[in-house]
């Protein structure tokens, strides 16, 4: 855990909308998808989020 807080802490540090990206499933839930943009872009700062759900 200390080395993906590390990792996600230097992605903040750096540049959050520019060395930071999401890459979400269509295969999960959408309150999982949501929980996880939710995430990347409260706590990293980033919108850079993607998913195959728009297909």
């Amino acid at each position: 855990m200390d080395v993906a807080a590390g990792a996600f802490q230097h992605a903040i540090d750096r540049n959050p909308t520019r060395s930071f990206g999401m890459f979400s499933c269509s295969k999960t839930t959408n309150e999982l998808n949501y929980t996880a943009q939710k995430f990347v872009r409260t706590v990293i700062g980033s919108n850079n989020i993607d998913s195959c759900n728009r297909t």
